[in-house]
């Protein structure tokens, strides 16, 4: 499994092997890498307001 496929199951972009073994564990371990990664995407689109567009508005 490559690293773009597991990202675009954690984004919900696309569904999960159902074949793949599925313990408690790696539910908390893919849970806490989708939350990790939402908090990564959110503060790189603040940054990019605060670089492009709050400094076009304030023209």
């Amino acid at each position: 499994m490559g690293i773009w496929s597991q990202l675009a199951e954690y984004l919900y972009i696309k569904k999960r092997d159902p074949n793949e073994e599925r313990t408690q564990w790696m539910k908390y371990m893919h849970g806490m890498n989708r939350i990790s990664l939402m908090m990564f995407l959110f503060g790189l689109i603040v940054m990019f307001f605060k670089a492009f567009i709050i400094p076009l508005l304030r023209k």
